[in-house]
């Protein structure tokens, strides 16, 4: 994957992304459901964004910038949104990270992947 650029309070990551999954929530009313007569009323109230991310053969440099960039509770994230058609800033959170180990000898280390996903506020 080349050219995703993802950026976190402004600042661009120290690697590009090799994963990225766009989604697009829907959050109903709490009155949203189904009536007597069957029709759907989804009674949307807002739309939110999951990006999942992922990065792999990451020096311990390269993995330790990116969790840092990450790692508040609330993070702005700039991305190219599909359905803006732009690049798009939002408030998101972090979910659970993950990062395997692809070889550590002294002076050469790597992790093959880190991925988590980030939700939108």
């Amino acid at each position: 994957m080349d050219n995703i650029v993802i950026k976190v309070g402004g600042v661009t990551l120290p690697k590009e992304v090799s994963k990225f999954k766009w989604k697009k929530s829907d959050v109903s009313a709490k009155n949203a459901g189904r009536t007597q007569d069957v029709k759907m009323h989804k009674n949307r109230v807002a739309k939110k964004r999951t990006l999942g991310l992922g990065w792999v053969n990451l020096t311990k440099e390269q993995i330790h910038q990116i969790l840092v960039a990450f790692d508040p509770e609330y993070i702005m994230v700039t991305y190219w949104d599909p359905l803006a058609g732009t690049d798009v800033t939002k408030e998101f959170y972090t979910g659970d990270m993950e990062a395997n180990v692809k070889w550590w000898a002294k002076g050469h280390e790597r992790y093959s992947t880190l991925d988590f996903d980030v939700i939108e506020r």
